[in-house]
């Protein structure tokens, strides 16, 4: 399977996981100028930007690394730009979470990061 069918299906995956331990998927794939977020969903009073990460190869533990400070940032500012864009969300907390989804197994992170003061 291609990259981007991989990571479709990923996403795909995931979301079906997060609505599943009953979260409200609300966005996918939000794109700005700094970054993208794959996923933006509700749990209860927090909105919850997650990034998902499908595998079929690697090791879970090179995946985590993907996710350096610099991603991190990228998506923080894609969070900024969709809080902006949608201000009926901006009381809410905010978490930001990582999914990883591979060939077995789907592992959820939920406050994988936060943004530094």
């Amino acid at each position: 399977m291609h990259t981007s069918g991989l990571g479709r299906e990923g996403e795909n995956r995931a979301a079906a996981a997060l609505e599943a331990a009953g979260m409200r998927i609300i966005a996918r794939n939000i794109r700005s100028r700094t970054g993208e977020i794959d996923i933006v969903a509700l749990e209860g009073e927090v909105i919850v930007f997650v990034e998902v990460k499908a595998w079929s190869v690697y090791q879970f533990e090179a995946l985590e690394y993907s996710i350096d400070r610099r991603k991190q940032r990228r998506i923080i500012e894609t969070a900024k730009y969709f809080l902006a864009s949608h201000r009926e969300y901006n009381s809410m907390a905010v978490r930001f979470d990582v999914v990883f989804v591979g060939p077995h197994a789907i592992t959820h992170l939920a406050s994988a990061f936060m943004e530094g003061v």
